[in-house]
Parts: C-alpha cells; sequence; structure tokens
C-alpha cells in the first residue's frame, strides 16, 4: 500500500521539494537549485535524482509512493502539458510525462505554480475546510488559482486563474508586463500599490510620511495603520480595484472564500478590510457571504498542493 507522496515545486532559482505522509504531514523538505542551462533541460532530471535520493535516504521502495506532483511556472493542460515556461527556458513541455519517464514510471501529475499554491492553501491553508476558493497571490505580479469543489480549474490551455490581468481601467498610459494597459495587477500587487502611491503623492500636497522615505507596499500599510490620511486614500483606492475585481469573479465562479496570500498581504488584517469593503459593496447577493482569509502556508504552498493533486 502507498505511503508517501512527493511535492515538488520549481521555480526559477531554486526547486522545492517535499516528502509527505498520505495524510498530508510534511516528513521532510529540502531545496536544490534550479539549474536552466541549455533551455532548462537539466531541470526535470535533477528532480528525478533528488527524489530518487529522498528514497534511498529514506529506505523507501518504488511501491510505497503513490506519486510525485509537480508545480511549474506556466501554463499547463489537463494532460500535465505546460505550454510555455518562459522563466525556465521551456516551450511546450511534456512536464508529467517527461518525469515519470525519469522517475521510472511513478505516477506523476503536474499543474501551473499559482494553481497548485491555491490548491495547497485549499486543503491544509488558509482555505482549509472550504471546498471551492479563489486565491489571491499579491507579490510582485497578481498571482491566482481557482479551486472548484476541491479540483483546479485549468482551462483549455492551463491559463484559467490569470485574474492579475483582468482589465480593470480603461486609458491606463503604461503597459501591463504582459503587454496590455490597465491590468488589476497594475493597481493591486506590490509595484501596483507603489504606482498609486506616486501618482497620488504627486496630485496631491497632503502631508503624509509617505514624503520622508522610499515608498512600497510595507510603508504605505504601516503609514495606514498609523492614520496617515494619504496613505489611507492610496490603500482605499487599493481596496476598490481589487474589490471590484474579485466581485466579478465571484460573479463567475462562487467562492466558499478568497485567500489573498503573497508579501502584500504580511500587513495582515487591514488589506482585507480595504479589499472587503468595495467587494460587499458591488457584489452580487448571492455571493455576499464569502469568507476572506490570509494564506498560512507561505512558501510551502506548491509543495503541499502538488502533493494534494496527486491524491
Amino acid at each position: 500500500m502507498a505511503e508517501y507522496i512527493f511535492g515538488i515545486d520549481v521555480g526559477g532559482t531554486t526547486v522545492k521539494l517535499g516528502l509527505f505522509d498520505i495524510e498530508g504531514t510534511v516528513l521532510d523538505k529540502w531545496e536544490i537549485v534550479t539549474r536552466k542551462d541549455n533551455g532548462g533541460e537539466l531541470v526535470l532530471p535533477d528532480i528525478a535524482e533528488s527524489v530518487k535520493a529522498k528514497m534511498a535516504e529514506k529506505n523507501i521502495a518504488a511501491d510505497a509512493v503513490a506519486g510525485a506532483g509537480i508545480g511549474v511556472p506556466g501554463p499547463v493542460d489537463g494532460n500535465g502539458v505546460v505550454h510555455k515556461a518562459v522563466n525556465l527556458g521551456w516551450g511546450e513541455k511534456n512536464v508529467a510525462g517527461e518525469l515519470s519517464a525519469l522517475l521510472g514510471g511513478m505516477k506523476v501529475m503536474a499543474g501551473n505554480d499559482a494553481n497548485v499554491a491555491a490548491l495547497g492553501e485549499q486543503w491544509k491553508g488558509g482555505g482549509q475546510g472550504c471546498d471551492s476558493i479563489v486565491m489571491v497571490t499579491l507579490g510582485t505580479g497578481v498571482g491566482g488559482g481557482i479551486i472548484i469543489d476541491g479540483k483546479i480549474v485549468c482551462g483549455s490551455t492551463g491559463a484559467a486563474g490569470e485574474i492579475g490581468h483582468i482589465h480593470v481601467q480603461d486609458g491606463e498610459p503604461e503597459a501591463c508586463g504582459c503587454g496590455n494597459h490597465g491590468c488589476l495587477e497594475q493597481y493591486a500587487s506590490a509595484t501596483g500599490i507603489v504606482r498609486l502611491a506616486n501618482r497620488a503623492l504627486a496630485a496631491s500636497d497632503k502631508d503624509s510620511v509617505l514624503r520622508t522615505g522610499e515608498v512600497s507596499a510595507k510603508t504605505v500599510f504601516d503609514a495606514v495603520k498609523d492614520g496617515d490620511v494619504l496613505a489611507c486614500e492610496i490603500a482605499d483606492s487599493f481596496g476598490k480595484y481589487l474589490g471590484d475585481g474579485l466581485a466579478c469573479i465571484a460573479g463567475v465562479v462562487n467562492p466558499d472564500a478568497f485567500v489573498i496570500g503573497g508579501g502584500v498581504s504580511k500587513a495582515g488584517q487591514v488589506v482585507l478590510d480595504y479589499i472587503e469593503k468595495y467587494y460587499t459593496t458591488n457584489v452580487f447577493h448571492g455571493s455576499r457571504g464569502v469568507a476572506f482569509k490570509l494564506a498560512t502556508l507561505g512558501n510551502d504552498a506548491g509543495i503541499y498542493g502538488s502533493a494534494k493533486m496527486v491524491i
């Protein structure tokens, strides 16, 4: 009977790996360097060797492993094929099939890293106890993952859940990293909050602690907590963009909860308060009772979600 699962989260700098029991308890976790030489041809072989080394170290037989899950930074379809992972140098690649072959036929499930992290939070993190969640990651960009009835919504080409690129503003002069203009992540990410702050500072002569040092998402929300009026206006603008965007998403997927993670979420409940204010005002009444929760797994969400895919 299978007793173990491997969860793998591939990043541009390191690959995080975890060994879990079948109930989802992490037994060991470690990292290896992501070697991206020659179009990332070494990434999967390095992972396979690390998994096999851990099995040897722990004296785990192949038939005791239920399988391995892997999250990668790119769109992944339901067959475990990534359609492009720019940060790894991959074009179209059958990640699940290739890693399975390298592991002697072990069952392998592959998914997009943000979707997999959402699954981890739904299983063992901030969304625990909820069947359907939308995870929103507020970092350099805005990432997302949609879990409905405990399953990842990946879409026809693996591009579902890209909530950071919902169009929320006409007439935006600056381009998003995706090439479009007026994307949600241009206002709700850490860099987006800085954009809102710099524009507010330039347009107003109000006194603010934000005029005295480097502006970041952290300094904005620290100033909010101290009652800085201009910082509160910036946070309100952030909350309107994200709250309105999530109200639109709720009208499509009707989740039990929104789970908010990423660096911006470290400011805590105050972030949720600004989002929920506008969400509640504008959402369809059938989704008004959704819960807003903070993510709890941090950088381990990917390995938990990867392990859960196998189950």
